[in-house]
């Protein structure tokens, strides 16, 4: 085998954006621009209504905070660099800041996983045992709650990179995807990287399963908590009080999977295809999510609705 020390190192890879569509390339960064503007415009509204508004202290609320700094983060991640492709032809990327941007994405997509999960035990403590709500939910459990999804994120994608680095890149460089996405990098190296995705399918798969199966569990809990309510309009009220994180989840988790499952067993999904669905798992929660929070939550709607019509009646 050829020593480590004669090989020829690429500096820098070559994203290609969307295979196949470049010549529509200006043209999908319009969505690109237009989600990355309605993350920061929205989600900067949820956090700035939450931090003016004291009735808005509460523990749900604080969790919606740190999923909107998450999504905002999230968006940014890849859409500045995806802009550059689209509208500037700026496809060449650093290697150690394709590494970066790597890290932070699939991070952030981590800490998205779990503040949603958070979100589905605020909701199981409100309603299953709301006397003891206050008790259970307390601002520095809401505090280590949160640095839990942050660390845990952190160091579940931390040796990502390191397993990259110690591969050859000699050859390819050529990167058939908008962003630097851990399985697109991993394919260009000229060595055996069984390690490397057998980490990283590890790394997913049980983020997934643990995650979404938490989730379920609360909302069976949930479930079957509201359905012994006697009162119609209880129930009715009960299950609203959820409506805003069920569509989240769903906005969340459904492109992921989909990009999961093609990348990985769907051999005749066009790349095409599979780019712009990862493309949309990064780009379209982030942008959603604060206008079904605005939309679904009252006490947000009316706030907000305060905040930018403060001689207007709230409804």
């Amino acid at each position: 085998m050829e020593d480590n020390a004669t090989h020829h190192y690429i500096s820098s890879f070559f994203l290609v954006g969307v295979p196949g569509l470049q010549e529509f390339h200006k043209w999908i960064g319009i969505p690109v621009c237009l989600c990355l503007t309605l993350t920061l415009l929205g989600n900067t509204i949820i956090i700035t209504t939450v931090k003016l508004e004291p009735s808005l202290h509460q523990p749900m609320y604080f969790f919606l905070c740190m999923l909107a700094m998450n999504d905002i983060g999230l968006a940014s991640s890849p859409a500045l660099k995806m802009l550059q492709i689209f509208w500037s032809d700026a496809h060449w990327i650093d290697f150690d800041v394709c590494l970066v941007q790597m890290y932070f994405i699939h991070t952030l997509c981590i800490m998205e996983s779990g503040f949603l999960v958070t979100m589905a035990f605020d909701r199981y403590v409100a309603i299953c045992i709301p006397l003891q709500y206050t008790l259970i939910l307390t601002t520095s459990v809401v505090i280590t709650m949160g640095l839990v999804c942050v660390a845990r994120a952190a160091l579940l994608v931390l040796p990502g990179p390191f397993l990259i680095k110690r591969l050859p890149y000699c050859l390819k460089y050529i990167i058939d995807h908008a962003y630097c996405e851990h399985m697109a990098v991993v394919k260009l190296a000229s060595a055996n990287t069984h390690i490397n995705r057998v980490y990283g399918i590890s790394v997913a798969l049980s983020v997934m399963v643990l995650d979404l199966g938490l989730i379920t569990t609360s909302y069976v809990k949930i479930l079957q908590a509201v359905f012994r309510l006697s009162s119609q309009n209880a129930r009715s009220k009960a299950l609203a009080t959820c409506a805003a994180h069920v569509c989240t989840i769903l906005v969340s988790y459904t492109p992921a999977l989909f990009s999961f499952l093609t990348h990985r067993i769907g051999k005749n999904v066009p790349p095409s295809v599979h780019i712009i669905v990862a493309s949309v798992y990064l780009l379209v929660p982030p942008a959603v999510n604060p206008l079904v929070y605005g939309i679904k939550t009252k006490q947000i709607r009316d706030r907000v609705v305060g905040l930018f019509s403060p001689n207007k009646k709230k409804f």
